[in-house]
């Protein structure tokens, strides 16, 4: 599985902070907003020149586990 910490970055000085694609200018919102528009990772390789597939996986990956983690928990049955 691919270690977020290894391919998104938050630097002051890029993007005001916000999380980037490492070794690009390219944000992390960037590049979901533009899968869920349904832009194809072909597309975003086309328009980002700087991305990577990696890079897309990577991004792909923590939204995933993002999403994992800001699941609600089970309700507890009542006794």
């Amino acid at each position: 599985m691919l270690a977020s910490n290894d391919f998104i970055v938050r630097d002051p000085k890029i993007s005001g902070g916000q999380p980037v694609l490492k070794g690009t200018r390219v944000t992390l919102r960037t590049v979901l907003a533009s899968l869920a528009d349904g832009d194809s990772f072909d597309e975003l390789l086309q328009a980002f020149p700087t991305l990577t597939p990696e890079l897309l996986r990577a991004a792909v990956a923590f939204a995933a586990a993002s999403a994992l983690e800001d699941q609600p928990s089970p309700t507890m049955p009542k006794l």
